[in-house]
C-alpha cells in the first residue's frame, strides 16, 4: 500500500552567524515514519503558484510546535511575555491551513498548531496564561522538565474524534505551552480540556480528520494512545 506523503510545518531561525535555518526536531519525522507516513518537512518562500502544486502534492499535513503567533493575526496587541515571533512563518501556515481544508485533506495540528488551527478559523489566544487566566494550573514545564514529563490529565469529551480513537473519559499529557485558546474559532468543537477547562483538544466536526492537540504527542510514542493519535492520522491520509 502506497505512503501517504505528510507536510510538517518547521521554523525559520536565523543562527548568530547569520545562517538562515528551516528546521523541527525529528521526534516528529520518526513518529511519522513509524505510522506509515512519509514526512516532508514545508519550506519557506515559495510563491502562490509553486505552494498551491507543493499543497497539491501532499495526503496530509501537520502543523508543529514552535513560537507564539503574532497577536496582529488575532487582533490583539503584543503582551510583554509573547517570544520568538515569526509573522513568515505565521502566514505560510495560515495560508496552508486554508489551502488544507479548501481541497478536504486530513490534518493534525500539535501544541502551537492547535493554536494555528484556532486563529487561522477565527479564534484568539492568550497571550500568556498565568498572567491573563490567574486561575489557570502550570502548562509550561520546559525546559526544566524533561519532554516525556506527564504534567497533567486532560478530559476527553464523549461522542468526539479523540474520545473514539483513544477509548477513555481521560488521558495524561506532557505541557510545553505558556499560551491557550481564549476564545474557540467558529465550527471548531473543543474536546478535551485540562483541570483548569482550558482547552486541550479541537476537531472539525463533519471533516475526514481534522484534529489538534495542545501537548506533544511525538515525545509520548511510548504510550500506546498517542502512537494511535499518528496511526489514525496517517490512515486518513492514506484514504483519501
Amino acid at each position: 500500500m502506497k505512503a501517504p506523503l505528510i507536510g510538517v510545518t518547521a521554523s525559520h531561525t536565523t543562527s548568530k552567524s547569520g545562517v538562515v535555518h528551516t528546521s523541527l526536531p525529528e521526534a516528529y519525522l520518526q513518529a511519522i515514519i513509524r505510522a506509515g507516513g512519509i514526512p516532508i518537512v514545508i519550506p519557506f518562500g515559495m510563491d502562490p503558484d509553486l505552494q498551491e502544486q507543493f499543497s497539491a502534492r501532499l495526503d496530509g499535513i501537520i502543523f508543529s510546535g514552535g513560537g507564539d503567533i503574532h497577536p496582529s493575526f488575532y487582533n490583539s496587541q503584543i503582551h510583554p511575555l509573547v517570544d520568538d515571533v515569526d509573522t513568515l512563518r505565521d502566514q505560510l501556515e495560515i495560508d496552508l491551513l486554508n489551502r488544507t481544508t479548501a481541497a478536504g485533506k486530513p490534518f493534525f495540528g500539535i501544541c502551537r498548531g492547535l493554536q494555528l488551527v484556532n486563529v487561522a478559523l477565527g479564534g484568539s489566544l492568550y497571550e500568556d496564561l498565568l498572567d491573563q487566566r490567574p486561575e489557570a494550573i502550570r502548562h509550561q514545564y520546559s525546559p526544566d522538565f524533561p519532554r516525556k514529563y506527564l504534567a497533567h490529565p486532560v478530559r476527553l469529551e464523549a461522542n468526539s474524534r479523540i474520545g473514539s480513537l483513544l477509548l477513555q473519559p481521560e488521558v495524561k499529557v506532557n505541557s510545553l505551552h505558556h499560551q491557550g485558546i481564549d476564545r474557540l474559532a467558529p465550527g471548531l468543537r473543543a474536546s478535551g480540556y485540562a483541570p483548569d477547562d482550558l482547552v486541550e483538544v479541537v476537531e472539525l466536526p463533519g471533516y475526514p480528520f481534522g484534529l489538534a492537540v495542545q501537548w506533544h504527542p511525538e515525545w509520548l510514542t511510548g504510550d500506546p494512545d498517542m502512537r494511535r493519535l499518528f496511526s489514525a492520522f496517517i490512515e486518513a491520509c492514506r484514504s483519501e
